[in-house]
């Protein structure tokens, strides 16, 4: 388990637990091979080059304000070179907030301090910065294929990108929250957004404590919103939040949804995300089956599925339908 440390940037944390993590290359370089053969120098170069890179290829204007932690985790890190790490604890720089500092104080990027959830947040795009007009980036290889067959065609259809997003539906515990903003009572909000309504409560209601920045002064809609309910009978209710804390309480008190996108299909459903099911079953004699069940949670077809692994395998396999619109792929060796 990792530890948190309330002091410290969000994001400054969440890149120490993910700067080693094995993501896919979109480009390469002719750097060493290994982020330990590289001076202090060297890979505060290579920190540029791969935000740089991101800026180029991936952030877009209309994505911004961007929270740090997902700049570095889901543009900066896929953009390093074939074969490295990107370890911004070995830069000069030692934290993500204070490199992403140094950026602003060029004038390539423009950030600012999420005061309520204590987080560097990436506002802007300068695109007529010298450094951004005089970078070339690299272009991801696109792999060709002369004669599109319809095996080539179930292939590109089973690899298209998932994504699955937790969300959050207002329900009556916040709903006095969000109506005194003029929220829209129908819509999903992320886990930011969800945290961005308590916050923008907050700055309307004046509700910061004038002694202490980091806590939450709870008025009778708050409180309410966030504990009532919640607490035991008898229980006194809290007066005062730290801010830290104001986001995932009010989140908690949502309904929560996720949303799972596949290529251009897409679909929401209630509650957490479900789990796959796999099951290994020996039938008579040395005879197995491998049973897998809840694809469709993933936008999976159980059919094409099956023939895939009928083919990969050199297996038998069937497909039977369980309760609730589910099915069970079933594959014999």
């Amino acid at each position: 388990m990792t530890s948190i440390d309330d002091g410290e940037d969000p994001a400054d944390q969440i890149t120490a637990g993910v700067s080693d993590l094995k993501l896919p290359d979109t480009w390469s370089a002719d750097v060493p091979d290994d982020q330990q053969g590289l001076s202090t120098a060297g890979i505060d170069s290579l920190l540029d080059k791969c935000l740089l890179q991101a800026l180029h290829t991936t952030v877009k204007d209309k994505d911004l304000p961007l929270p740090g932690s997902t700049l570095w985790s889901n543009h900066v890190l896929p953009c390093r070179p074939l074969g490295t790490t990107l370890d911004i604890k070995k830069s000069s720089y030692k934290k993500l907030s204070m490199w992403l500092q140094a950026k602003s104080s060029a004038n390539l990027i423009s950030v600012k301090e999420d005061k309520y959830k204590m987080e560097t947040v990436l506002f802007s795009v300068n695109r007529n910065h010298a450094d951004y007009l005089s970078f070339k980036p690299n272009k991801r290889p696109v792999e060709k294929t002369d004669q599109p067959s319809t095996h080539t065609a179930n292939e590109s259809h089973s690899s298209k990108t998932l994504g699955v997003t937790e969300i959050y539906k207002l329900s009556i515990h916040v709903s006095p929250i969000s109506s005194s903003l003029g929220a829209d009572a129908a819509k999903l909000f992320t886990a930011s957004e969800a945290a961005d309504v308590a916050s923008r409560y907050i700055e309307k209601e004046n509700l910061v404590k004038p002694t202490d920045k980091s806590i939450v002064v709870l008025d009778a809609t708050l409180c309410d919103a966030l504990f009532k309910g919640a607490i035991k009978k008898g229980t006194t209710y809290p007066t005062e939040i730290h801010k830290k804390d104001l986001g995932p309480t009010f989140i908690s008190r949502m309904q929560a949804h996720h949303l799972v996108t596949r290529g251009s299909d897409s679909v929401v459903r209630k509650g957490a995300i479900k789990n796959i099911q796999l099951v290994t079953e020996r039938r008579q004699g040395n005879k197995k089956v491998t049973k897998l069940s809840g694809m469709e949670t993933f936008l999976i077809d159980a059919d094409v599925l099956a023939s895939e692994l009928q083919k990969k395998f050199a297996c038998s396999t069937s497909v039977a339908e369980l309760p609730g619109d589910m099915w069970c792929l079933g594959c014999y060796t």
